[in-house]
């Protein structure tokens, strides 16, 4: 969805001292001169204050005021489809998302809803630097040449657009509880020597029983991304946004910065936020399942005051290409938290597997010899014990066959004796 025409929102903002034009500075938190250095501090809040309002989904469009608040100029990739709101006077050739040249100046829709409320930029500018250089070394099974050939040219603060939702939400459930109970079971088998032997073991069983349960959650500000020039995964990673910062929108935080318009509406946003809590809401009710399992869980949902939000935050964006595809690098503006998306070298990955696949061979082999040489050690053993019992049997059957013959005086046999 795109928004009104534009003049430079800093223009609005005429420095005090000089009538320069004012930009929001992230480092210093307050809107400053760049000609005089003037500062000039911005109210600041925390959702709940006085300002920052939920809007019921009752009421959606018709409450919602439209705009924001200050004549922008919008900007749309035809590679990623982003659309992006500029300054009167910046001229841009680049696509902030993707690297993409293919951008042009689009009509604004001037019923879009305004932001309500917003994260200020606080991560500033020269924070980012060398956190690319530093975020690709330290990545794994990537192109030798990545660092080289991916060139980032410049990184953008932009106002991601994003939907936050607060609801009540009643579940009734039902399913089949699982109790875990044991019996003896009686086997036969053969043990060393060849003989055939029982044995015994517990073998686990489950017993069903019906169960049924309720439970209310309430959930508040849930985030549903509404860029479309990032991609959803990656944007989801970050785990850093702290809502509970919001202050109420003023049109001068978005001096000096981009702010992208939603491509996902309250409509779209709405149903996917539900998704996204009914998914909880059965998380929660399979946790409240007594028994040790439980299989065939049902939940009924019932969502009561819905409200809803439409919030800017703050990231910092590096588009870079490699191999003429695009990826993206980007930092939370109100954390510091760094997330990308970089390409996989295959032949990395394919002598990893094959040097692993060589590393368990040569330890297969080596285990297979250590027990062939113990075998074979043991049949020695065996061998050789064996044989002074085979000598000595032999011997003594011999001697069993052996006589002695004892003379009289006239030279006769008189009796033969085994010895």
């Amino acid at each position: 969805m795109n928004q009104e025409p534009a003049v430079n929102a800093a223009n609005t903002f005429p420095c005090a001292k000089c009538g320069g034009a004012l930009a929001w500075d992230a480092g210093k938190a307050s809107l400053v001169c760049p000609f005089c250095g003037h500062q000039q501090p911005m109210p600041t809040g925390v959702v709940g204050h006085e300002g920052v309002q939920e809007i019921s989904i009752e009421e959606g469009y018709a409450k919602a005021v439209k705009g924001y608040g200050t004549p922008v100029q919008s900007i749309q990739c035809k590679d990623c489809g982003a659309t992006v709101n500029v300054g009167d006077n910046e001229r841009t050739t680049k696509c902030a998302f993707c690297g993409s040249h293919q951008v042009l100046q689009v009509e604004n829709d001037a019923n879009a809803i305004r932001p309500e409320s917003l994260v200020p930029f606080q991560i500033a500018k020269e924070k980012t630097n060398g956190s690319f250089t530093e975020w690709l070394s330290g990545l794994w099974f990537r192109p030798s040449d990545l660092s080289r050939m991916s060139k980032v040219q410049e990184i953008y603060g932009v106002y991601v657009p994003f939907w936050t939702f607060d609801a009540q939400v009643h579940s009734e459930w039902n399913a089949e509880a699982g109790y875990y109970y044991y019996e003896t079971e009686y086997y036969t088998t053969t043990d060393s020597e060849g003989n055939t032997v029982q044995e015994s073991r517990q073998v686990q069983y489950t017993r069903w029983e019906p169960a049924w349960g309720r439970r209310s959650d309430f959930y508040d500000d849930t985030l549903i991304c509404a860029s479309k020039g990032l991609p959803k995964e990656l944007v989801e990673q970050f785990a850093t946004f702290n809502t509970k910062l919001l202050v109420p929108y003023n049109p001068q935080y978005l001096a000096g910065w981009r702010a992208e318009s939603y491509a996902i509406d309250l409509h779209g946003a709405h149903g996917e936020a539900k998704g996204k809590m009914a998914k909880s809401q059965e998380a929660n009710c399979s946790r409240d399942v007594p028994g040790d399992t439980h299989r065939n869980l049902f939940v009924n949902n019932t969502f009561s005051a819905e409200t809803f939000k439409h919030v800017l935050l703050p990231v910092w964006i590096a588009a870079y290409r490699y191999k003429d595809k695009p990826y993206r690098f980007l930092v939370n503006g109100q954390t510091g938290e760094v997330k990308g998306e970089a390409p996989y070298s295959f032949w990395k990955i394919f002598f990893t597997v094959l040097a692993v696949v060589a590393v368990i061979a040569v330890i297969g082999y080596l285990v297979a010899q250590n027990n062939a040489s113990k075998q074979e050690k043991k049949k020695k053993t065996d061998t050789e014990e064996e044989s002074p019992k085979k000598k000595k049997k032999k011997k003594s059957s011999d001697d069993e066959g052996s006589l002695h013959r004892f003379h009289d005086g006239r030279d006769q046999v008189i009796v033969a004796v085994p010895v």
